[in-house]
Parts: C-alpha cells; structure tokens; sequence
C-alpha cells in the first residue's frame, strides 16, 4: 500500500463531475499527501461559451491560490498564457507551471515524490522534481478527441509512456495500444463508488423535486452531454414513444444545439446535479442510459456510469461498446433506434426481476475503487 508519499497529480479541472482521477486520489490521499494540479487540456481553446465560460472559473480558481479541500488534498490551479499556438508562450508556461509547482511543494511535501498524469502531455516536466516513480494513468484515446492535435498528443503521449515507471490503462483497446511505448502496462478497469450508489436500493431516499413531475417511466442517464452523446438516437426513439419520458442529467457543451430535443415534451434535460444527490435520483429512474456514439473515441471508453447504474440496481441499455460487451450478461446492447427501442421495452415490460437486479448488485459488489487500488499497488 502507497503511504507516506507526496503525489503530484496532472489532471483536468478538479472541481469537474468526480471521475476516475478523483476517486484514485480520494483514496491516495488518506495515507499520502496529494497535490492536484488543475492542468490545462491539450485542445486548443475556441470561442465558444463553454470555452470561455471554463477560462472564467479557471481564473478566479488562480485568483484563490492554493485550495486544500479535504484533508491531505491540495489543489493548484498553475496560472499561464492562454496562447496555445504560440511557441513563446508554451516555453514561458512551462516555466511558470514548474515554478509553482515546486513552490507549492515547498509548503506541503512529505516524503518522497511520485507523478501521476491523467493526461498524456507532460513529459517536459518530468526529472524536475526528483521524484521516485512516474505513473501515466490513461482513461481515454485522447488523440481521437475533436479540437485535438492528434499527430503532437500522439507524439507527447509516446513520450510519456516510454518514460514512466508504470502505465494503467482502463480499456482493453487503450491495453493493446499503449503496451507497445512501455511493457509495463497494465490493465485495471474502472472501479465505482458502489456503497454510495447501492444506497439507491438500500435507502428509502426521497424523490428530487425536478422529478416529481415527470411521469413513469423514466430512462435515465447522466454525466456529460458533449459530441460523443447521441441525443439524437434518444429523440428517435422519444418521438416514437411519447409515454417514455427521458431524463439527461449533466451539462451540455454548448456547440450541441439541444433546441429540437428541448421542445419534445418527453425529454428532459435537468442540467449537472451534485454528486451527493445522484443516488435519490437512481432511487426514481426505471432505467440507466448509455448512448455513445460509437467511433473511435468511444471504442475505447470504459463508461463509469455503468458501474453506477448497475450498483444502483438499474437495468441498462447502452449502445455497443468493447468494454460494455463484456457485461453482456447484465446489460442491454443495441446498435439502432429500432434496437434501442426494444431493448427497453424488453427490460421494461418482462425482463427486470427480482433475481436480475440482485445479480447486477452483486457483480458491482466487487469492482469498488479501493478494489481497483489494490491491484495498481501490485504493480507499484
């Protein structure tokens, strides 16, 4: 077990919707000190309001100076250009970065370092800070994300995993691509907060109000609404069923014209809801959505939230994926609306006993994040 180290985390925004980073480091951080940096993406800023808005709460987080919001966990949100195609500007940031960095070590370092990057391109920072191990913990094929660069997030992320001590990869495609940059990859899949989840099912948890109204049954999903989400293929079917009543929750990027699907009186959009809450709302869905599009972003996805409707009993429908086929015995796979569209009505009219729902209790019951940790500290 790790203990008595100071992790340097590269990560995006740490006050996002938990993910996989921030249960890892949750957990790394009852025995060691964690020093998150709010990392800036490898996707070239646009113009877009989501865009500016995000530049927004990044400056004001700069503005606060080093945050501490729970106990051994420290958040450093490093101030830099925002000038992504400047050259200058990118040697200068760098300079910054590492400069705050080790400024901010110099208040909370306990022990020896360790790095864990969650995202591919900062292997220029590596050696700077005499640190003892490197690990690049790789949830997504970031390259094949849009607003990219592809050929320079390929050619840093090469970098990276050639120079890390370990590589965990959550997906058996990022497995197969990354194992040959570094023989020491390994496979560990996504865990879930199932305790928290579970509550859906073992707590009498009060229905949230923005539900109240919207009539049974409810499909549900959330998480972010961005161009990897089909809503689309969700207003098919939602006009074809009109006493089917479909609840998004999650913010959605604002290059997604959501106009069309907000006058369909069945769809429900109800925006990004705290984590804390996500259970009552499991508690009075019917069903867990997974809608991805499927490309070669999504190929390689391992979706959290399957993990999570699953731990909160719900039956799931999810478009086909590698890594949802392997829970082919507990999930739903449909490739069309047509598709879609039966497998829900299947799990909504004859196919959610009793006897499925403990199963998918049971098979969650096991993948917990500390689970997951477990295995990662075999290989440390």
């Amino acid at each position: 077990m790790l203990t008595g180290k100071t992790i340097l985390c590269f990560a995006s925004g740490y006050d996002a919707p938990p993910t996989s980073k921030h249960h890892v480091m949750h957990l790394l951080a009852e025995q060691n000190i964690v020093l998150w940096i709010n990392y800036h993406a490898s996707r070239t800023p646009t113009t877009s309001s989501s865009d500016l808005l995000y530049m927004l709460k990044k400056l004001i987080e700069i503005l606060k100076g080093l945050k501490n919001p729970r106990k051994n966990l420290f958040v450093l949100t490093p101030l830099v250009i925002p000038l992504p195609n400047s050259g200058l500007a990118r040697k200068l940031n760098r300079f910054l970065l590492i400069s705050q960095i080790r400024l901010a070590l110099k208040k909370i370092r306990k022990g020896s370092v360790q790095v864990w990057s969650f995202t591919p391109d900062i292997a220029y920072a590596l050696g700077l800070f005499d640190e003892e191990k490197v690990v690049y913990y790789c949830v997504d094929d970031h390259a094949a994300f849009s607003g990219y660069d592809t050929v320079q997030v390929l050619k840093d992320e090469e970098e990276l995993c050639r120079k890390s001590d370990l590589v965990i990869t959550t997906s058996m495609v990022l497995q197969e691509k990354k194992k040959g940059w570094n023989p020491n990859t390994v496979l560990v899949t996504h865990g879930v907060d199932f305790h928290h989840f579970n509550r859906a099912v073992t707590e009498n948890l009060p229905c949230p109000q923005e539900l109240q109204n919207i009539p049974h049954p409810r499909l549900g999903f959330f998480g972010l609404i961005r161009d990897w989400v089909d809503v689309d293929l969700l207003w098919q079917i939602a006009k074809k069923r009109p006493a089917w009543h479909f609840v998004l929750i999650g913010d959605a990027d604002s290059s997604i014209n959501l106009g069309k699907y907000k006058e369909t009186t069945n769809m429900h959009f109800l925006g990004r809801k705290p984590y804390q809450d996500l259970p009552h709302f499991c508690c009075h869905l019917d069903l867990g959505l997974i809608p991805f599009k499927i490309n070669e972003l999504t190929h390689a996805v391992n979706p959290i939230k399957l993990r999570e409707y699953l731990s909160a009993g719900l039956p799931v429908v999810s478009t086909p994926m590698p890594e949802v086929k392997k829970y082919e015995h507990l999930v739903k796979i449909a490739d069309t609306p047509m598709a879609m569209e039966k497998a829900i009505s299947d799990l909504l009219d004859f196919e959610n006993s009793d006897e499925k729902r403990d199963a998918r209790i049971s098979a969650m019951s096991k993948e917990t994040w500390q689970a997951k940790l477990d295995l990662i500290n075999q290989s440390l």
